[in-house]
């Protein structure tokens, strides 16, 4: 998938703490010597797709860990497998075998009704073209997931609004993403994955088609929100202009870790 129109405009000027980037560049599966229970992990997950009548292996035995407060980038060619490794930690596909556990629970195993539970209540997904509803304002986007927990409304919506604002766009609490850039559009995909402060936030690709500038802007704001909401966040990209916002870069190709 692409984006269309990546003018984003200029970087809005948030008051969220400014953290900055990590610069610390560890390598794909190195783990830290005081490192605590994961917050996501899988073993040995495998995944292959029928093609023609025959099996095409797509993962081959992922191991794969995020930390609290961690935010990891799977980057590496096209078929290397990032995307269905991101699905599948996001509960969006089901793999063939293998194990994931979201911190104690295990959770590759849950009947479709808890996967929907599990993504609802602890997984914020950004997309690659924020699937945002157009009949509704970006207010009304972000408080979406604080009314399907029960909030009311208009709670909900003085909520978004007030993350909206401390995103820069105070004047499009009201608009239609059909009136707004693709910058301003993947703020407010970011401020509604945040919204009910997830443990899990899972990115694909959410600097596509963006312009250098706009796309470190909107990494800068991912690295603050997660930061800012002791999230964790795994980044699918092929964009290298935002490696240094990486805690860690696993590289794949074809379904394996290099």
């Amino acid at each position: 998938m692409s984006l269309t129109n990546a003018n984003a405009g200029a970087t809005p000027p948030f008051d969220i703490p400014v953290l900055g980037p990590s610069r610390s560049g560890h390598a794909a599966g190195q783990k830290s010597a005081s490192r605590t229970q994961p917050v996501l992990e899988a073993k040995a997950i495998a995944k292959s797709y029928v093609i023609g009548g025959q099996a095409r292996p797509v993962l081959d035995g992922i191991d794969f860990h995020v930390d609290p407060g961690e935010c990891v980038f799977l980057a590496g060619p096209s078929g290397s497998g990032k995307t269905t490794l991101l699905s599948i930690l996001g509960l969006l596909l089901t793999s063939d075998s293998g194990e994931l556990y979201l911190k104690d629970r295990r959770v590759d195993g849950l009947d479709e009704v808890e996967r929907t539970l599990v993504r609802r209540q602890r997984i914020g997904f950004v997309f690659q073209r924020f699937q945002l509803i157009n009949g509704l304002t970006a207010e009304d986007n972000v408080a979406i997931p604080l009314t399907m927990e029960g909030m009311a409304m208009r709670e909900a919506r003085n909520r978004a609004g007030e993350l909206l604002c401390r995103m820069g766009l105070q004047d499009h609490c009201k608009a239609l993403p059909t009136s707004m850039s693709p910058g301003q559009c993947q703020r407010v995909a970011l401020a509604r994955a945040v919204i009910d402060e997830p443990e899990l936030i899972l990115a694909d690709e959410p600097t596509a088609a963006l312009d250098g500038k706009s796309g470190k802007a909107v990494m800068e704001l991912l690295h603050q929100l997660t930061k800012e909401f002791a999230s964790s966040t795994v980044v699918v990209t092929h964009d290298p202009r935002i490696y240094e916002y990486a805690d860690r870069i696993c590289e794949m190709e074809n379904g394996r870790f290099k």
